[in-house]
C-alpha cells in the first residue's frame, strides 16, 4: 500500500512539474517575443530619427528658389524622407506617433489585410505584427477614411496604448496624432473615441456619395465617449486606429480612435 502511494505521489510531483515547466516555458515565450519586438522597432525608430534628422538639415540648406518645384514633385513623388525605409521593405509607406505612448512606429501596407497581422517590418513570424494600413486606401488619392490597424499588446506596444484615450485627462492632453505618408505630412486631430463590435461597419474607404460619408461621420460622433469641439464633414478626410478591445474576444470587440486629417 505504501509502495502504491509512493508511486502516486511521484506521478502528481512529475505531472505538476510538468505543468509548472509548460507555463514557464510559454511565460518566456511571450516574454521574449516582447523583448524581441521591442528590440526591432527600435532599431528601424533610430534609422527614421537620424534620417529624419538630415532631411531637416538637408531642407534648411536648398535654395528659396526650388520651393515651387518641391511642392509640385511632392504631389507626385516618394517624398525622400522615406527613402531610408522603403529600401528596408518598400511596404513602409507611413510613420506613425502620438506623444507620451510607445507609439512611434513605421505604417506598413501589403495587398491585404493579413499579411502583417503577424509579421514586422523585416517581414519576420512575430505575435505583435506590425502597424498596417487597409490595403484598400490609396495614399497617392488618399480616400475618404484612412484606416490604420494594430494589435492591442499587454506590454503596451502597438496599438496597447491606445487604451489610454479612455482616460480623458489624457485625451484633452493629447488630441494630436502625427502621421506621415510616403506622399504628405498629416496633423491628425481626434474628434472621436469608442468601443465597438465589427457589426458596426466604421472601416469603409470609399463611399458613393457624400450622403453616406456623413452618415458615417454622424454615427461615428454619436458613439463617442467625448464630445469635441473638432468640426467635421464631408469635405473632410479622416484618420482611423483600430485596435482589439477584448483580449477575451479580439475577434469580435474594437476600441476605435478618429481623427481629422489636415495636411501640413
Amino acid at each position: 500500500m505504501k509502495k502504491k502511494r509512493k508511486m502516486w505521489d511521484r506521478i502528481i510531483t512529475i505531472l505538476l512539474l510538468s505543468v509548472f515547466l509548460y507555463a514557464a516555458l510559454q511565460i518566456g515565450q511571450i516574454l521574449f517575443g516582447y523583448y524581441d519586438n521591442q528590440k526591432v522597432l527600435a532599431e528601424v525608430q533610430e534609422i527614421h530619427r537620424d534620417h529624419q534628422s538630415k532631411s531637416s538639415e538637408t531642407i534648411q540648406e536648398s535654395e528659396a528658389g526650388s520651393e515651387s518645384k518641391t511642392k509640385l514633385e511632392s504631389e507626385t513623388e516618394t517624398r525622400s524622407s522615406f527613402d531610408h525605409l522603403q529600401e528596408i521593405n518598400p511596404d513602409m509607406i507611413g510613420w506613425l506617433s502620438i506623444e507620451d505612448t510607445p507609439i512611434n512606429y513605421p505604417i506598413l501596407q501589403a495587398s491585404d489585410n493579413d499579411y502583417y497581422l503577424d509579421r514586422n517590418y523585416k517581414e519576420e513570424q512575430t505575435d505583435a505584427g506590425s502597424i498596417f494600413m487597409d490595403y484598400r486606401n490609396n495614399l497617392e488619392s488618399m480616400s475618404a477614411n484612412t484606416i490604420v490597424y494594430g494589435h492591442r499588446m499587454k506590454d503596451n506596444s502597438m496599438f496597447g496604448s491606445l487604451k489610454k484615450y479612455e482616460d480623458e485627462a489624457f485625451y484633452k492632453d493629447h488630441q494630436q496624432i502625427q502621421f506621415d505618408t510616403i506622399y504628405g505630412s498629416y496633423t491628425a486631430e481626434i474628434f472621436a473615441v469608442y468601443t465597438t463590435t465589427t457589426d458596426f461597419d466604421y472601416i469603409q474607404t470609399d463611399f458613393s456619395s457624400a450622403g453616406g460619408y456623413e452618415d458615417l461621420l454622424q454615427e461615428i460622433q454619436e458613439k463617442s465617449i467625448y464630445s469635441t469641439d473638432v468640426e467635421i464633414d464631408a469635405d473632410d478626410q479622416i484618420l482611423t486606429l483600430s485596435t482589439c478591445d477584448s483580449i477575451w474576444q479580439p475577434k469580435q470587440n474594437r476600441f476605435v480612435v478618429h481623427a481629422k486629417l489636415t495636411k501640413q
